[in-house]
């Protein structure tokens, strides 16, 4: 779907909100609340009581790696962003040109045989495009040592032209992030968690919000282009599962932090209703047509009008919903992108219903 919106340059978030004035932190960002059509305009801070004892908040504890890296094409630089790691050590990676203002635009991908030059001795070569609708990721074999490693010393986090600066990585984690046991993590923030503080954590505990912990580590975003996204390794753990289960029977709502928890979750449930614990790749595709069978809610940042999350988000709240809330968003002059605003997306409550569950829009 295209939203009939533009959205203005200015409207990018450039910087983290902590640093755009003293004593601000990361929840210092606003929040849309769209329940159905009807609209309200919020701080994060005040999400514990947008929410009540009995819902359940999915989050991803992917870490996000430093996983732009310098790079030489013969004689030509490029930027490498390396996306997933797959069973058989392969990359999938994009390589971009740098334009000069310490950001990145498109580069022709390819052909294979094209040999990469990365620092510590590693040489990547491209073997075949990832997908065959298109050739922006390719599937590389690195040798001389291990990409991870020289991510860990020679990497910084991927960042595009709408920011304004460099980032250290520790601004690209989210509260929530869990160090994974092979070292790999998201190649982009799961960014609808950023703005979550461990203050706010206690407080929506303390009034009876629970957290169910899935990962799911994002490939590099087709941030041009608008692909729809590629397979990705994600893991339902058992605990989470039977809590998620839990909070259904019991008519509580389960609302997703971010489209990488929808996507997680959603892969993990039967045609049944029924959570399971999984882990593995999923392609799964959230699309109004597929609908959900999960989640209740979503937490999520301000997409581009031609973004393919667009879906998954008519999927949950429905197309005339996300009308209006990005109208509202427009008009309310909200910010874009990772460091910007969230919308949260709930069921409409309608009277003598208030605990009604399972996508009452």
């Amino acid at each position: 779907m295209t939203l009939a919106v533009q959205v203005p340059g200015e409207l990018s978030a450039r910087v983290p909100v902590e640093q755009r004035g003293p004593g601000l932190d990361r929840d210092a960002v606003r929040l849309l609340l769209s329940r159905g059509t009807k609209v309200s305009h919020h701080a994060f801070r005040e999400l514990p009581r947008l929410l009540r004892a009995g819902d359940l908040l999915i989050v991803n504890t992917s870490t996000t790696l430093a996983a732009a890296v310098d790079g030489r094409v013969g004689h030509a630089r490029v930027v490498v962003h390396f996306s997933t790691c797959g069973d058989d050590g392969r990359w999938a990676v994009e390589l971009r040109d740098p334009d000069g203002k310490g950001t990145t635009r498109v580069h022709a991908g390819g052909p294979a045989g094209t040999e990469v030059r990365l620092p510590g001795g590693v040489r990547l070569v491209l073997e075949e495009p990832l997908s065959a609708c298109g050739d922006r990721l390719w599937w590389g074999r690195a040798s001389g040592a291990e990409v991870l490693g020289m991510l860990r010393v020679h990497g910084r986090p991927i960042r595009y032209s709408y920011t304004e600066r460099d980032q250290p990585l520790s601004v690209y984690q989210t509260v929530f992030a869990l160090p994974s046991a092979d070292g790999t993590g998201s190649a982009e923030m799961p960014s609808a968690a950023r703005p979550f503080t461990a203050r706010l954590v206690a407080e929506l505990v303390s009034r009876g919000v629970q957290f169910a912990p899935v990962t799911l580590h994002t490939g590099v975003a087709s941030a041009e282009a608008h692909e729809p996204p590629y397979p990705e390794r994600f893991s339902v753990p058992e605990a989470s599962a039977r809590l998620i289960n839990a909070v259904k029977a019991g008519r509580g709502r389960v609302v997703a932090v971010g489209t990488t928890a929808v996507r997680a979750v959603e892969s993990a449930v039967g045609a049944d209703g029924v959570v399971r614990a999984r882990e593995g790749w999923t392609d799964l595709i959230v699309t109004p047509e597929r609908g959900v069978r999960v989640v209740d809610g979503l937490l999520t940042g301000l997409h581009e009008p031609e973004a393919s999350h667009l879906l998954m988000l008519e999927a949950i709240a429905g197309r005339a919903a996300l009308d209006r809330g990005y109208e509202e968003a427009l008009r309310g002059r909200y910010l874009w992108h990772e460091f910007g605003d969230v919308h949260l997306l709930l069921p409409e409550e309608h009277p003598h219903t208030e605990h009604c569950s399972s996508n009452c829009w």
